[in-house]
């Protein structure tokens, strides 16, 4: 019974993983060939930098337990960000300071921390999964999914 248990869930767990790579098997079908994720962390602070990460798993990675970072525990969020690190492709980081958070806003912060992200990636991806609204003036083409870190299995990377 034990194993028809574990089954069952490896099946929810594959038909989910399956769900969260829509957004990245479009844009392979639309052409596109490098595709990042990029998701602000840690905007909810009330002192500190804004920080985003981009990143770009290879084409029909499907690490299992990659969700949302705010419905994972710490513990495996640990776990799941080695793992990412591992087989992403790319990572890139954007951080903005405090300071400069102050003088431009928090929102706009946020969309400097994602374009830094980008930059800082050293392979230049042709489609970015962007968390929540569109990045202003981005050079790149881009789909920005509102619920991004629980749809996308690039952008929930990024969140973790």
């Amino acid at each position: 019974m034990a194993s028809k248990t574990k089954e069952e869930k490896h099946l929810h767990e594959m038909n989910r993983l399956e769900e969260l790579y829509r957004y990245e098997e479009n844009q392979y079908a639309c052409g596109k060939t490098i595709i990042g994720g990029v998701d602000e962390v840690g905007r909810g602070p009330l002192a500190g930098p804004v920080v985003a990460a981009c990143v770009i798993l290879p084409k029909g990675l499907k690490i299992v337990g990659v969700n949302d970072s705010k419905k994972l525990s710490e513990k495996k969020r640990n776990a799941l960000y080695d793992m990412i690190t591992e087989e992403a492709m790319v990572i890139g980081i954007g951080i903005v300071d405090p300071h400069t958070i102050d003088e431009i806003n928090i929102l706009q912060a946020t969309y400097q921390a994602m374009k830094i992200a980008i930059q800082n990636l050293s392979i230049t991806p042709d489609c970015i999964l962007v968390d929540g609204y569109p990045i202003p003036s981005l050079q790149l083409f881009q789909e920005a999914i509102i619920g991004g870190d629980g749809k996308s299995i690039s952008i929930a990377a990024a969140s973790i």
